[in-house]
C-alpha cells in the first residue's frame, strides 16, 4: 500500500510539473518560499479573483478609472485568491518573519527615549534624504517582478478619492471583511465611504470594476492582531519628517485613512502597476 501511495504522490507531482503549476508553500498560514513547510499547495498559475481588467507578470490586475491610470492588483502579495490576507512585511523588507519589531528589523532600530535621534536608523534616513522605498526593497517588486510596486502615499490618496467603498463582513460569501473598492460610475460616488449598517447603491455589485481590501489586521511582536476588523496596508512613502515612520493606509467600519506607522510593523501590502 506504501509504495502504491508514493506512485501516485510521484504521478501526480509529474502531472503539476508538467501542468506548469505555481507551487505555494505556506508555513503558519503565510506563504513561503522554502522547503520547511507545514504544507504544499498546488495552484494554477492565474489566480482566483471575479473580476479583473488584465495581468502584468502573471497577476491581475483591475483597472478602476483613475486619473493616474494606475491598476491596482486584485489580491495582497502573497494570496492566492481575493479574500486571502496574504502576506505581512516590514516596511522596506521584502521576506516575512516570525517576529516583527525593531530588534529584528533589517535597517536599524529606534530609541524611543531619544524621540529624535534617528541616526540608529542605517538606511531612509535624514542623511541619505530618501523618501521612497528603493526598488530593491519593495516588496511588490521582489515577489511578483514585472513592473509592480508598492503604491505610494500619493496613490493611496487617489484611490479614497476617486473611488466609491463598501464596507462588507461576508465578501462573496466567504466571512471575510474588508472594503470593496468599487470602480465609481458617477462622479458623485467618488470618496464615498459607506458604513456597514448603510445601504449601498444597487447599482454596484461584484460583477463590476473593483477590488476587495480584506481587514488583514497587523504582525507586531505580539503577534497578528485585529485581523477581521482592521486593514493595514503600506505604501511606498516614508514620513521625511519622522523617519521612523512610514505612511499607510488603515480602516476599519466606515472609516479610511492615511496614517504613518513604525517601519518595524508587519502589514499587508496591495501592489499597482502603471498604465501600459
Amino acid at each position: 500500500m506504501k509504495k502504491v501511495f508514493l506512485t501516485l504522490f510521484a504521478a501526480a507531482v509529474s502531472v503539476a510539473a508538467i501542468a506548469q503549476t505555481d507551487v505555494w508553500v505556506w508555513k503558519d498560514g503565510v506563504a513561503m518560499k522554502t522547503t520547511q513547510a507545514d504544507s504544499i499547495t498546488f495552484a494554477e498559475p492565474s489566480f482566483t479573483d471575479l473580476y479583473h481588467d488584465g495581468s502584468e507578470a502573471g497577476y491581475n490586475y483591475v483597472d478602476l478609472g483613475l486619473t493616474s491610470g494606475t491598476r491596482w492588483a486584485t489580491m495582497n502579495v502573497g494570496a492566492s485568491k481575493t479574500q486571502d490576507y496574504g502576506n505581512y512585511y516590514a516596511w522596506g523588507e521584502t521576506t516575512t518573519k516570525e517576529t516583527y519589531h525593531w530588534s529584528t528589523y533589517k535597517y536599524g532600530t529606534y530609541d524611543y527615549d531619544d524621540y529624535y535621534n534617528y541616526s540608529k536608523l542605517t538606511k531612509y534616513n535624514l542623511s541619505d534624504s530618501k523618501t521612497t522605498l528603493d526598488l530593491s526593497d519593495d516588496a511588490a517588486k521582489a515577489n511578483w517582478g514585472g513592473k509592480w510596486r508598492i503604491p505610494t502615499k500619493d496613490q493611496f490618496d487617489e484611490l479614497m478619492s476617486q473611488c466609491y467603498w463598501v464596507w462588507t463582513g461576508n465578501y462573496n460569501s466567504s466571512s471575510v471583511s474588508g472594503y470593496i473598492v468599487y470602480k465609481a460610475k458617477n462622479s458623485s460616488d467618488k470618496g464615498k465611504n459607506i458604513y456597514s449598517s448603510g445601504a449601498p447603491s444597487s447599482s454596484y455589485s461584484l460583477s463590476d470594476a473593483h477590488i476587495f481590501l480584506p481587514a488583514a489586521g497587523v504582525r507586531g511582536d505580539g503577534g497578528l492582531s485585529h485581523a477581521g476588523s482592521y486593514g493595514f496596508y503600506w505604501s511606498s512613502s516614508l514620513d521625511a519628517d519622522g523617519p521612523n515612520f512610514a505612511w499607510r493606509v488603515v480602516f476599519y467600519s466606515g472609516v479610511v485613512y492615511n496614517l504613518y506607522d513604525h517601519r518595524y510593523d508587519g502589514q499587508s501590502v496591495r501592489a499597482v502597476c502603471p498604465a501600459e
